[in-house]
This record gives structure tokens, sequence and C-alpha cells, in this order.
């Protein structure tokens, strides 16, 4: 399904109505360049989990973690090398436990994702430079 967002509160809306539509044990994939929402995104997701605190991208941790009604688990795969390192930093571990991974660069680490994992592709609209297109693939948005 596509959206299109005018603004960063939409984006943010936009991921919380997709927090509605998980279930514990999620991976949320993003794909989009720099300065696309993807935190923007994240912030909404994380509401909507019932995350409290403040969202912010996980590009020198590797990932964030956020407690909730269903605990939020936000990946920057931007400097890992493979699919390889994200094991080796506990990727199953974090999948065994419950929360909803949602992961920045997924492409990076497609071999580690699973077979249900939604996409999300932000990108910039066509017809103007502040709007999103939102495109979430592997469920359905109520």
């Amino acid at each position: 399904m596509e959206y299109l967002s005018h603004s960063e509160e939409e984006t943010e809306a936009i991921g919380e109505r997709l927090a509605a539509a998980l279930s514990p044990g999620a991976v949320v994939a993003y794909r989009g360049g720099l300065g696309m929402g993807k935190t923007a995104f994240t912030r909404g997701l994380a509401r909507g989990l019932g995350c409290r605190g403040r969202v912010t991208s996980p590009t020198f941790t590797i990932v964030n973690e956020y407690e909730g009604r269903v605990p939020l688990f936000h990946f920057d795969m931007y400097r890992l090398p493979d699919a390889d390192a994200l094991f080796d930093i506990g990727w199953e571990d974090y999948l065994d436990r419950g929360g909803v991974c949602a992961a920045e660069w997924s492409e990076l680490v497609a071999d580690a994702l699973p077979e249900d994992t939604v996409y999300v592709t932000i990108a910039r609209h066509p017809d103007h430079e502040d709007w999103r297109t939102i495109t979430i693939e592997g469920v359905e948005l109520s």
C-alpha cells in the first residue's frame, strides 16, 4: 500500500498506524536514503507500540532499545559489513525477545531478514521536496 506524507507529523502518524498492525516478533525493514524520514517514521512506530522516551537514530550504537507495551529494537545496519556481523551482535536474540525489530539500511543485511518481514520504503515525492511517498509491503493497515 502506498501513502503520501506531507510532513514529518504525517510520517509519524503512518508509523503509528503500522504499529497497530504488527505482532510481537515482527521485523520492519526500511528502505530509503539519508534524510527520507526513517527516524520520524520510527518515532510514530514507537508511540504506537507504547514506547516512551526520545527516539533517535542508532547510527553510532547500531541498536537503540525502547521499552513499552511491545518493546522496539531500532537498528541501523549502515555500519555493518554484512549479515554475519548482524548475527555477531545478537540478531537472533533480538528476534526472540518478543519485540518489534525496525531496521534502517536493511538492504545491507537482506540475507538475515525473515520471510515475513514488513518492508517500508520511504522516498521523496517527485513533485515536492518535503513530501514523502511511503510504501508498506507485507501487512495491511486498518
